[in-house]
């Protein structure tokens, strides 16, 4: 057996991919049609793994048998293993060290999470109106903490695109221009999900946070 490989990610933009060819067996009646979708989505699924190795792309590309509801849920159940567990290592003790300023800092309950499904980890302290967030960048954790402002209504979440009851997440940067004086302020924010385990769920491409990270460390 393959060791795990798949990324939450990319599973949810197969997840997304897989539900399209499945519109299309369900709705078009025309073979032709249907074959165009499938080679289509089997090009976008293999080319989230680029480096995979011959029997990874083989687990991946196995599309020509999906014919049924039953046979697009097998194909989905059958990925689920190969998912890696990006955060199932961390302690309370990491997540500490990622925001020293925060002798209380409130942590999410780790042993309720189930990794697998996790692009990102993140959590609210609302009495101090703070948002924190993990992220595993190239095999090191980075954490941002910034300011959380409720709208009370939806929008579209800067980080899964999808469309819901979304906060301002505003944080500090933490590089300063050349000849910058003593007090300078610069902040960069965007709206992301209200529900952190929601937008893990749709998240299907992790530029969005990488730049927003890179904006808040290095600058533009």
């Amino acid at each position: 057996m393959s060791q795990p490989f798949i990324r939450n990610h990319q599973y949810n933009e197969i997840k997304k991919q897989i539900g399209q060819l499945q519109s299309a067996c369900n709705s078009v009646s025309d073979l032709k049609v249907v074959e165009v979708v499938r080679n289509d989505t089997e090009v976008k699924i293999g080319g989230l793994f680029s480096d995979a190795t011959d029997r990874q792309k083989q687990l991946v590309g196995n599309l020509e048998q999906l014919q049924t509801t039953a046979d697009f849920q097998r194909y989905l159940q059958s990925l689920e293993p190969y998912l890696a567990e990006e955060y199932a290592h961390v302690t309370d003790n990491q997540l500490k060290k990622l925001f020293p300023k925060h002798k209380k800092l409130k942590i999410p309950d780790l042993n309720g999470i189930t990794y697998r499904f996790a692009t990102y980890l993140g959590w609210t302290d609302i009495a101090a109106n703070k948002l924190f967030i993990v992220f595993d960048l190239n095999g090191k954790l980075i954490g941002i903490e910034g300011k959380y402002t409720p709208t009370n209504k939806k929008g579209v979440c800067f980080l899964c695109n999808r469309h819901a009851e979304v906060a301002l997440f505003t944080a500090e940067t933490k590089w300063k221009p050349v000849g910058a004086s003593p007090d300078y302020y610069r902040a960069i924010g965007n709206y992301l999900c209200v529900n952190s385990e929601a937008c893990n769920k749709n998240i299907t491409n992790v530029e969005a946070l990488e730049k927003f990270i890179h904006g808040v460390f290095v600058g533009p």
